[in-house]
């Protein structure tokens, strides 16, 4: 399917998206949130994705939101209650679109070559892995324009970092260096240049791909339920998805994959068919 946004690639296991709007800094249109979404909800309802790579062409990773969603009036009328309602309805559909990114299958990285200001924190906050280079800076931009940031970037931010450290840049709207972002654990490895990124994160995105696909959407669900659960509640709900997703004929062939020094050939992700998707 074709994209306005980004376009959409697969390579075996590990599948891409690809902001492809350099020319406009990869900024985020109205279809944009609309269409992330139905393309992540796709590759984790196929089956055949064991990673996907977030990636963006050009020397911006993506400047946020694009301009046209505040200059229609249509879009950010508040003046009455029946406009809000709706206002908040839609703000609602924005945040669902990055949270596909949590709910999906298999682990999400984020490759993040230059600025990535405004939505785009919120979206790199709703990967599982974070990987720059040394020109990847990163803006919570909302606060620059008069309003707060409200699609993820402070609901996941202080759950990634020190929470002091994540008031400072909401409420400084002031760069966050790589350097910093790495230190802070924020992200996972800063690379020198576009290239060098490209080469570690696919050797990342192999790794995982390697993998027993049902071992990794189970790590994936527990490490996503912990982070809002009590330990307690968090280790429960560790059993019964053990329970469920324990698979004897997977731990045997990693085993004797291992010993045989050759890929393994694991049970893979069941297609889902829902309704209303094609």
């Amino acid at each position: 399917m074709t994209y306005s946004s980004f376009a959409v690639t697969q390579d075996g296991p590990i599948a891409r998206i690809t902001l492809n709007r350099p020319d406009k800094r990869n900024s985020m249109t109205p279809e944009f949130w609309a269409e992330l979404p139905d393309a992540v909800g796709k590759l984790s309802d196929e089956g055949q994705t064991r990673v996907l790579i977030l990636e963006a062409e050009g020397p911006v990773f993506t400047a946020g939101m694009d301009i046209s969603v505040f200059t229609n009036p249509n879009a950010l009328a508040t003046d009455t209650s029946s406009h809000r309602e709706a206002f908040m309805t839609a703000a609602l559909a924005l945040q669902d679109s990055f949270t596909a990114f949590e709910t999906a299958r298999f682990p999400v990285i984020a490759s993040i070559q230059g600025p990535c200001v405004g939505g785009g924190v919120d979206m790199i906050c709703a990967c599982d892995l974070r990987f720059g280079t040394q020109d990847a800076w990163l803006r919570i931009e909302e606060t620059n324009i008069g309003m707060f940031a409200d699609v993820g970037t402070l609901q996941r931010l202080p759950k990634l970092i020190p929470d002091g450290v994540a008031r400072e840049l909401a409420y400084t709207g002031e760069n966050l260096t790589p350097e910093r972002a790495e230190k802070l654990g924020l992200y996972n490895a800063v690379l020198d240049d576009a290239d060098s990124l490209r080469e570690y994160v696919d050797r990342i995105a192999s790794t995982i791909a390697s993998k027993a696909p049902l071992t990794i959407s189970g790590t994936k669900r527990s490490f996503l339920y912990a982070r809002d659960h009590s330990v307690a509640d968090s280790l429960q709900h560790a059993m019964t998805l053990q329970a469920a997703l324990w698979t004897t004929e997977d731990i045997g062939e990693a085993m004797t994959a291992r010993a045989e020094k050759r890929a393994g050939h694991f049970t893979p992700l069941t297609p889902v068919k829902r309704m209303g998707r094609s």
